[in-house]
This record gives C-alpha cells, structure tokens and sequence, in this order.
C-alpha cells in the first residue's frame, strides 16, 4: 500500500490587506477561512489537500512571484469553476488551447487584491513548444509577441494575449 508522504501542502503569502485577502478568497475558493485574526487567515481545502494561510505585512508583499493554481481534472469540471468564478466576477483572463509549460490547456486566470496570479487549468495533452507570450517575464515583449499573432491570425487581441 502505497501513502503520500505529505498528505497536505502548505502555502503562506503575505498580504496587504487582511480583510479583502479573506473576501476574495472566500468567493474564489468557496469556502470559509478556519481561523481569522487582525492580521492573519487560515483556509484548509480538502481537494486538492491545501492549507493556505494570509499573513498582514505589507512591506513583504513582493510582485516577482510567479503563480499559483489548480489542475482540473475534466473539461466539463473546468467549465463550472469557469462559469462559479465569472458570477463572482473573478476571472481576469480565459485561455483555450494554449501551449504553456509544453502542455496543451484551456485556462482561467484571477487575482489576488496583491496581485498574485493563480490559473485553473485542464491539461489536454504534452506539447513541444510554448506559446510566444510565456517566453517573455516583461508584458512589453508579450505584447509585442500578441500584436504579431493578432496581425498574422486577424483574431486574438492584445487584452486576451496579454497579462
């Protein structure tokens, strides 16, 4: 019998605001946090097993963090955390059939009240090149790259392209 040696993961971010962390979270994850004080939250998902918690420090609020973010593990699972997170008015960006991390995925994007990214994703298939705008760290190149593919396909537009 095979068992999970680490049952639980474990994320601690620091926030700037305690109380907008905790109201976004509660919508985004659908769930009340466990415990709550002045300067600190804690929420324990049960799928995936995650114990988040949100730490009041706003000079440790830092913008270089990547992101975040939860594997679907169906198409149609990924269309209701699509449609529960746009009634809620959380999702910032939607990508289909993108290659990002050499995988096939269709995607969502929200974020944070600091700005911290998390994707909900459904993994198609492995692929063997990223889309251009995952090769650039700054948005300027991104959207560079969107407006060279929005010239070329005539369809995508730079809001979608780029984040």
């Amino acid at each position: 019998m095979k068992t999970n040696p680490f049952p639980r993961m474990h994320v601690s971010l620091y926030v700037s605001d305690i109380k907008s962390t905790v109201d976004f979270y509660t919508s985004f994850f659908g769930v009340e946090p466990i415990k709550v004080k002045k300067d600190y939250a804690k929420f324990v998902l049960e799928r995936p097993s995650l114990i988040i918690s949100f730490v009041e420090n706003k000079d440790r609020v830092h913008q270089n963090f990547g992101h975040l973010g939860f594997q679907v593990e169906t198409e149609e699972e990924l269309s209701i955390k699509l449609w529960q997170a746009k009634v809620k008015n959380l999702v910032t960006k939607e990508e289909t059939g993108t290659n990002c991390c050499y995988a096939r995925q269709d995607k969502f994007w929200v974020s944070d009240p600091d700005g911290v990214h998390w994707e909900v994703y459904y993994f198609h298939e492995d692929a063997q090149f990223n889309d251009p705008h995952y090769k650039s760290t700054e948005a300027s190149v991104c959207c560079n790259q969107a407006d060279k593919i929005k010239a070329n396909l005539g369809e995508l537009t730079k809001e979608k392209y780029c984040y």
